[in-house]
């Protein structure tokens, strides 16, 4: 059963989900009119609060709601996927990770749009939004199974096992570093329950809470982290502008992998930035689904904002510290690892704490996120009534992903988040034009304002 699971994880990420996400994301990009290109400006100022609405229908501000979205995408991708897209691809893999991301902005505009657009009611009566209500709402009751797939493989897909296992790895490795595998084991029970307290306080305080401490962590967290790596990167000024080179001409030859198959580069990159910033996967329209908004297109263009930090701002930052540092060349290390070296490379005895610090802030964030994505789908299947039951489930789960062992729980969470997409990027597709025409109407209203 276990090889199975593994085998349906590694099929459904290769072809069949990058086919449907960097696809339907282009189609997207050029039907939009390259809105992730020429609209930047403006989402930043909407970002600002230009225009909040402070009797719209929803439970947190735009902004509440980016930093959420941002806090459950910004986490250990960005920190071990991008070393693992440096392994497996050579530097040239950022470069498919940027091209990537930039399609991925063009998904999040229409799906985020789209979670404004078609609003549902749970069993309380409460406004929701998000892909299951976008089908239902939006393309009509005969499509309703599609949101049932949707959130059967969300209840198992959001569960936060894999944050779990890395941050226990990363505490033991920098913090305690056990001598017998009965200290480890021992350890990573002491670290899981330490870890289910502390999401237990956020979560248990609904989305209003999560949207609360999302927002002051996400600023804080990324801060942190991008304090500490530009200190790295100026270190090594003088070599920047050779790695950006490195990344470009190695992302059309592949010299730095073996056999140089530039195709191999393009998926590597293509499925990290996927992975990463969880454009097209239908995370995202559940949070901005929730905010205080009456205008999609507004709400659209905030969202898209998500890929943009997530994969061309912070994970640039973790390529360069790993390539500047030049542990990709020499290391055996991989993942999470890999990054701790070249943090202790760049910066001595205190690298490795302020990288820890940063996985501890990425890691829980990404916790309380992933419970309000859960508690939805259950909200949505089962009724409010039953929904709170979801969260001591994924309570309970934190614990076990600290303690276990993980490639096959890992490979069904993957594969649940690929099965999540398909329905998520269907709805997309289908209502595609109604984005197009609200987007149209928006910017005239806007431009006629100005003049």
């Amino acid at each position: 059963m276990g090889d199975i699971i593994i085998e349906f994880s590694n099929w459904i990420w290769g072809p069949p989900i990058l086919v449907l996400l960097l696809g339907g994301g282009t189609f997207f990009f050029i039907h939009s009119g390259f809105v992730p290109i020429l609209k930047i400006g403006h989402a930043i100022g909407l970002l600002r609060g230009k225009h909040d609405v402070e009797n719209a229908p929803g439970q947190i501000s735009s902004a509440q709601a980016l930093s959420a979205a941002i806090a459950a995408t910004v986490g250990l991708g960005n920190i071990s996927g991008v070393a693992i897209a440096i392994n497996m691809g050579g530097p040239g893999a950022l470069f498919w990770m940027w091209v990537a991301a930039f399609v991925g902005m063009a998904t999040k505009y229409y799906t985020c749009s789209l979670a404004i657009m078609y609003r549902g009611k749970d069993s309380s009566g409460e406004i929701q939004g998000g892909p299951m209500y976008v089908i239902e709402e939006g393309m009509g009751k005969k499509w309703k199974f599609l949101s049932v797939i949707f959130c059967v493989a969300g209840i198992i897909g959001l569960l936060a096992i894999f944050q779990a296992n890395q941050l226990t790895a990363v505490i033991q490795a920098v913090l305690i570093q056990p001598e017998t595998m009965e200290e480890t084991v021992r350890n990573r029970w002491f670290i899981g329950f330490g870890m289910m307290g502390l999401t237990a306080i956020v979560i248990l305080g609904g989305i209003k809470r999560i949207a609360s401490v999302a927002s002051k962590m996400v600023p804080f967290m990324v801060g942190i982290y991008m304090i500490t790596v530009l200190i790295i990167v100026f270190q090594y000024l003088g070599q920047v502008p050779e790695m950006l080179k490195l990344i470009v001409v190695d992302a059309f030859t592949g010299n730095a992998v073996m056999g140089g198959a530039v195709g191999s580069v393009i998926v590597i990159g293509a499925r990290r930035a996927a992975f990463s910033n969880e454009a097209g996967i239908g995370t995202a329209p559940m949070v901005h689904g929730a905010s205080k908004n009456n205008e999609p297109i507004r709400e659209g263009l905030i969202a898209m904002l998500g890929p943009f930090i997530d994969t061309i701002v912070v994970c640039t930052l973790t390529a360069l510290v790993i390539l500047l540092t030049g542990v990709w060349e020499n290391s055996e290390n991989d993942g999470v690892r890999l990054t701790l070296e070249a943090f202790e490379v760049g910066i001595p005895i205190y690298g490795k704490y302020l990288l820890m610090l940063s996985v501890l802030v990425f890691a829980l964030s990404t916790m309380f996120t992933y419970s309000y994505y859960g508690h939805k789908c259950t909200n949505y299947l089962f009724g409010t009534g039953k929904a709170n039951y979801y969260n001591y489930f994924y309570l309970a789960t934190i614990v076990v992903g600290a303690v276990a062992s993980l490639e096959v729980v890992v490979s069904l969470v993957d594969g649940m988040y690929a099965v999540m997409a398909f329905p998520n990027m269907i709805a997309a597709l289908y209502l595609a034009p109604k984005v197009r025409a609200a987007s149209k109407d928006y910017f005239a209203r806007m431009k006629a304002k100005k003049s």
